[in-house]
């Protein structure tokens, strides 16, 4: 699913009219789909109050849209009008004729009512401001959103929905007027947009709900080309690697793991694990010899490569001998997770990767191995070819030489600017995580889950995508629907035990429920 800047969806808006699709019947759609969205969260209609704060747009007649839906459903609806309407508002006259409750604090009646509605009520709606700029908020909206501030503290469970961006969001950039409300849920209307998915307003949106409003999808393609995708299930599912039945392990490919050292040993568990349990038929892990019995107790179903060590428990910049003549029977080399960065490990990883030979087909390189990068000047000439980079922000900002503010501040920017520049396909980790291609595709999750902030979970995800790589997938199809699949895996974790005290081995058994799941529906 295409995610649209403001000047996109205008240019999508203005195309539709022009196709005979009129912003009157896509406000028509919107408003039904955010009210039929606003039953489903609610739940149960009878005594649900439901206050709608209406701004001076299209926002604000999509709300008067969903509150006639909600009205005639059966929820006790009351309509807050914050600015003037046109006089011959259509949407505003249908809320008038069903007598429904409209406070119209922007015609001289105060906001008095509207505060006194709010103990009642079991939701707001904010329809104020939609896709736009960032623009100060001031006077009755101001007042408005302050009221619903404090009306939450005192009610928790008071529910707030807003329509396409919480008010105050900039829907390119995400930045935050000091105003907007933290919404429980936001219904975006068509397509997502950037500021959903970047902070601060990342922060402010609550749960996403992307809406059909019939938007023909030709029309988006002619303004979009290579833009920004939201990784859906759909797009997952298309890109799921097939399981003949008359398959066998050489079927699924090869993942050759090259890490672990005596302080980080689950890290290579838990990458080797993740790259099982996508599906790869054959996984090998290249350790210190110290570390394989300790491993082999729990890894049972991969082979092992054991190599020579500097110390005990660290790999030998002389095992890379070892390792290379091995490079031809895989088809992918994931390397770093758990490696340490002592000097043997050093000269191992920049003899594998930046004077590597012919042989290997795909590389996926995470944890130490792009610390290390990070200290090799002009790394990207020396390692020419494209490869997947798993970099959380602190490791993206290594890479590129920026501040972790500066990486957060533009992820999405970020990311890809350095997958051009570096010719490397860039999986930048954390919530929303961004996949970045060389060639401007780029994608985005729409996971943030507090759950996956622990150890180990990256190990999981890069080990998920090498075990995609090796089952045929692009680089950055491996990429994206591994992030998915890891992803998707924490919300099932989440659904169970919440999101405090999950851990990285969580994720392990749920990655094949999801494959399960996603070929089911």
């Amino acid at each position: 699913m295409k995610i649209l800047t403001t000047d996109q969806m205008r240019q999508v808006e203005q195309d539709c009219a022009e196709a005979g699709l009129p912003a009157s019947v896509l406000m028509e759609n919107a408003g039904k789909a955010v009210a039929e969205e606003v039953k489903r969260i609610l739940g149960n209609v009878s005594q649900q109050r439901v206050l709608v704060m209406v701004g001076p747009g299209d926002n604000g007649g999509d709300g008067l849209v969903a509150a006639r839906h909600l009205h005639d459903w059966g929820f006790d609806v009351s309509v807050c009008l914050l600015s003037e309407r046109p006089s011959n508002d259509s949407s505003l006259e249908r809320v008038r004729e069903r007598d429904i409750e409209v406070i119209d604090a922007a015609g001289g009646e105060g906001l008095d009512r509207f505060g006194e509605s709010l103990p009642s009520a079991g939701a707001v709606i904010d329809a104020i401001f939609g896709t736009s700029k960032i623009r100060t908020i001031r006077s009755l909206f101001l007042q408005a959103l302050d009221m619903v501030r404090r009306a939450k503290k005192k009610q928790p469970g008071l529910r707030i929905i807003a329509v396409d961006l919480p008010s105050g969001v900039d829907a390119d950039t995400g930045e935050v007027d000091p105003a907007c409300l933290y919404a429980d849920d936001t219904i975006t209307l068509g397509f997502p947009k950037p500021g959903l998915f970047s902070s601060p307003g990342s922060e402010r949106v609550g749960k996403v709900t992307v809406v059909d409003i019939g938007i023909p999808a030709y029309l988006v393609g002619q303004v979009t080309q290579a833009g920004r995708e939201l990784i859906n299930s759909e797009w997952a599912r298309s890109v799921l690697p097939k399981r003949p039945l008359e398959a066998n392990k050489g079927s699924f490919g090869k993942v050759l793991v090259v890490g672990g050292s005596a302080n980080y040993i689950g890290a290579v568990y838990l990458a080797c694990s993740g790259a099982i349990r996508v599906g790869a038929g054959l996984v090998t892990l290249a350790t210190a010899s110290s570390l394989q019995s300790i491993l082999a107790s729990k890894l049972t179903e991969i082979t092992y490569l054991p190599l020579s060590e500097a110390r005990p428990g660290t790999i030998s910049a002389e095992a890379a001998r070892l390792i290379q003549p091995e490079l031809n029977q895989y088809n992918v080399l994931l390397i770093g997770c758990g490696l340490g960065q002592s000097q043997s490990v050093i000269k191992l990883v920049k003899s594998l990767l930046l004077k590597l030979k012919p042989g290997i087909s795909s590389l996926v390189l995470d944890a130490d191995a792009l610390n290390i990068l990070a200290n090799t000047p002009k790394w990207w000439q020396q390692l020419t070819d494209d490869v997947i980079l798993t970099p959380h922000p602190g490791e993206m900002a290594r890479l590129a030489g920026l501040s972790v503010d500066m990486v957060q501040s533009d992820r999405g920017g970020t990311a890809k600017k350095f997958a051009q520049e570096w010719h490397k396909t860039i999986v930048l980790k954390g919530a929303y995580t961004v996949i970045a291609a060389p060639g401007g595709q780029s994608a985005i999750s729409r996971v943030a889950n507090p759950g996956l902030a622990s150890a180990g979970t990256g190990d999981v995800l890069s080990g998920a995508i090498a075990g995609l790589v090796a089952q045929g997938l692009s680089l950055f199809e491996a990429a994206a629907c591994g992030v998915y699949l890891h992803g998707e895996a924490g919300e099932m974790v989440k659904a169970r035990l919440g999101d405090a005290g999950m851990i990285a081995s969580d994720l392990l058994p749920e990655l094949p429920l999801v494959i399960k799941r996603l070929k089911e529906d």
